[in-house]
């Protein structure tokens, strides 16, 4: 069988179903669209200053930042567009944005000749006209199908920088490239940049070193993030806002998930009602393990049931149409009563989420954080019994010889957060677990206990309880503020969290 191009079968496909008469008549008969421009986006100046603070890394160097483009989900079906989060830091362009744009800072020189910053100028797809073939034969991009795009008079007036058509990029990317750097994000559009790097080489730029400079770049970016701006930490407020009615709209549905079984399914839909309303969605897979499931870290499945004596473990967190999203974990009583074998692992776990929140402090090490929860987390299982017999709780944190502890507590305490639940995670380990914290970092603190259904060395009592208990937390000049603060934390709490959530 011959092989038929993509381009063939929907040239065949528009033949069969339409007319060239009709192709004419849908294109007549539209009101005119409205003269107006979208107000300037609180965000343009911010975004501004963060492509300042890549210029001057980036000197009379090209960059080339891509959105990146539509990825098939099934078929002809693409799953929902987000850019890529380099590309949304430096234009301010959130969720379902511009899919196939490249945001690209252009050198400038001054008439010395010297680097005298960038100019920023997007290249996207914009409006087309209503006469055009795209707006109704288009079924991935035409506005017909999937609604009407902006004009470049629309971006500049949002986002405060220049604008170019799409079909311009390919030779503005690669002027003079034997004369100037060209650096550009790889892994946000692999196409684009296979493309790139071909037209790179061609044009003169050494082939052993386009790789290395990329990667700088993206680290550079991913390392920018790292200190949240006054917009930022607004939008990490509202983010954990949005978050907390998520939370609560699970709370009192808890009963019914029960009932209905499938809860863990029932759970996980619920926030993701109320994720969607408040925000753009969930800022990533839902956690909704009950009982077993919470021992396992990463359990999205959410296939199981609730009973009334499971503890459920919701990690879940709502992300805005700017891409922020807030990571918080609460572990609920299904019942609205903690047992007492299920009020021993958790209180355990508060204990040292308290230890690490209050390492969070500017001085301190990032790292200083998982120290201080983790200890705590050691004199518990130390004084439970559960280290080999000799092992102290200075013997299991030895990070040589020890470690026993990890069996019950593997994971990291913290990890920053913004545009990205994993946030800055292209930072060196200098930057991140050994550097000192700063006053705009975001964080969250999350030990916990996991003790497995078929652990033969837990106790017996403990035995298929899971706890995680999670903050988003704020540097600030002389501590911190625990973002999250309003979400109960204490076994107690929690318990009259559920009773005045359920009695509404």
């Amino acid at each position: 069988m011959a092989h038929v191009s993509e381009e063939q079968k929907k040239a065949d496909n528009r033949a069969r179903v339409t007319t060239e008469e009709f192709r004419a008549f849908v294109k007549e008969g539209w009101a005119p669209r409205p003269d107006t421009r979208p107000e300037r986006a609180e965000v343009a100046e911010y975004a501004a200053r963060r492509r300042a603070a890549i210029s001057l890394a980036f000197p009379g160097e090209r960059l080339i930042i891509p959105a990146g483009g539509l990825k098939v989900r099934s078929n002809d079906t693409d799953y929902v567009f987000r850019p890529h989060s380099a590309f949304a830091h430096l234009t301010g362009l959130g969720a379902d944005r511009e899919p196939d744009a490249v945001l690209v800072l252009e050198p400038l020189f001054d008439a010395a000749g010297e680097p005298a910053g960038h100019e920023a100028v997007l290249f996207f797809k914009p409006l087309a006209d209503r006469e055009s073939d795209e707006f109704f034969d288009d079924t991935r991009y035409g506005e017909f199908w999937v609604g009407a795009r902006p004009t470049i008079e629309d971006i500049e007036a949002e986002l405060g920088l220049s604008a170019r058509d799409i079909g311009e990029f390919a030779d503005a990317a690669v002027k003079d490239a034997g004369q100037i750097g060209i650096r550009m994000v790889r892994d946000a559009d692999r196409e684009l940049t296979a493309q790139l790097d071909t037209s790179r080489v061609e044009h003169g730029q050494a082939e052993e070193t386009m790789a290395e400079q990329d990667d700088e770049l993206a680290h550079d970016l991913s390392h920018l993030r790292m200190i949240k701006d006054e917009w930022e930490i607004q939008q990490m407020r509202d983010a954990v806002d949005a978050t907390k009615v998520g939370f609560e709209a699970v709370i009192a549905d808890l009963p019914r998930a029960i009932e209905e079984g499938r809860g863990e399914r029932w759970v996980e839909g619920v926030f993701g009602l109320h994720a969607r309303h408040q925000g753009n969605g969930v800022g990533y897979d839902s956690i909704c393990a009950a009982g077993d499931h919470a021992n396992t870290l990463h359990w999205i499945k959410n296939t199981g049931d609730i009973d009334e004596d499971d503890l459920i473990l919701l990690d879940a967190g709502v992300e805005l149409d700017s891409l922020f999203t807030a990571d918080i974990t609460r572990t609920l009583p299904a019942s609205g009563t903690f047992s007492d074998a299920q009020r021993e692992v958790y209180d355990a776990v508060y204990a040292a989420q308290q230890a690490g929140l209050a390492a969070v402090k500017p001085g301190n090490k990032f790292s200083d954080v998982h120290a201080a929860a983790i200890r705590v987390i050691a004199e518990h299982l130390h004084a439970w019994g559960l280290l080999p017999e000799g092992v102290s709780v200075e013997d299991t944190l030895d990070t040589e010889h020890g470690q026993y502890h990890r069996r019950w507590m593997v994971h990291g305490t913290s990890h920053h957060l913004g545009i990205d639940v994993h946030d800055c995670a292209l930072a060196t380990r200098a930057e991140y677990m050994d550097a000192e914290l700063q006053p705009g970092m975001i964080l969250t603190v999350e030990p916990g206990l996991y003790f497995k259904s078929d652990d033969l060395l837990a106790p017996e009592r403990f035995r298929g309880i899971g706890v995680r208990i999670e903050d988003d937390v704020l540097v600030t000049e002389d501590g911190h503020e625990n973002l999250s603060a309003h979400f109960p934390s204490r076994s107690e709490d929690v318990e009259a969290w559920i009773a005045q959530v359920q009695s509404r």
